[in-house]
C-alpha cells in the first residue's frame, strides 16, 4: 500500500515541475560604454527565433527578452549573442512561472528539457514567479565563480554537464546542466 503512494506522490511531483514555465531572462551586461554598445545588444538578442521582445535599459546595461509561446528556450544562445556582439554576461537570471516546485540544495530538477541544478539554497516549496540566478561560468565573474563552488562537491559545476556525479536517471550523462540559486 505504502509503494502505491509513493509512486502516486512521484508522478504528482513530475507533473507539477513539467507545469513550470520560462516567462523571461534578465540579463545584465558587461564592458558597454554608449548607447551604441547597448542597440548592438539588442539587435543580435532580437534576432534570436524564439525571442518575442527585448527591453533596455541602458542606465544599469541590462535586458529583459520575453520569449514566443510555446518556444523552446535555448539560454546558451541567448548568452552567445551578446558575446557576438561583444560584450560579456555578467548576470543572468531565468524568470519562471512555477507551480509548486520542490528545491533543494544540489538537487537536480528538469523543467520542460532544461536541466537546472540548485546550489546554495535551503530546502523549500517555490510558487509562482520565481526567479533562478545562473552561476555557471560565463553568467557571472570568475571570481562570483569560483566563490560558488564551495557550494558543491559535483563536478558538473566545473564542466557544465551532467556526468557521473548527477542523477542520470532524469537525464544522460553529457546534457547540458545549469547551476542556478533562488
Amino acid at each position: 500500500m505504502k509503494s502505491k503512494y509513493w509512486i502516486v506522490g512521484i508522478l504528482i511531483f513530475a507533473t507539477l515541475q513539467l507545469s513550470a514555465q520560462i516567462s523571461k531572462v534578465n540579463l545584465q551586461a558587461s564592458g558597454l560604454t554608449c548607447s551604441m554598445c547597448s542597440n548592438a545588444i539588442n539587435k543580435s538578442l532580437k534576432s534570436i527565433p524564439f525571442v518575442e521582445n527585448v527591453t533596455a535599459n541602458i542606465k544599469n546595461s541590462s535586458f529583459e527578452i520575453t520569449f514566443r509561446p510555446n518556444a523552446s528556450i535555448e539560454l546558451d544562445l541567448i548568452k552567445k549573442k551578446v558575446e557576438d556582439a561583444g560584450f560579456f554576461v555578467a548576470k543572468f537570471e531565468v524568470v519562471l512561472m512555477v507551480h509548486s516546485l520542490a528545491v533543494s540544495n544540489d538537487a537536480h530538477i528538469d523543467i520542460n528539457g532544461t536541466m537546472f541544478h540548485f546550489l546554495h539554497t535551503d530546502n523549500k516549496l517555490v510558487e509562482g514567479e520565481t526567479t533562478f540566478r545562473v552561476i555557471d561560468k560565463g553568467y557571472v565573474s570568475a571570481k562570483e565563480f569560483r566563490k560558488n563552488a564551495v557550494y558543491t562537491k559535483m563536478n558538473c559545476y566545473k564542466t557544465g554537464l551532467m556526468g557521473s556525479c548527477c542523477n542520470t536517471k532524469i537525464k544522460s550523462t553529457g546534457t547540458r546542466i545549469y547551476h542556478v540559486t533562488i
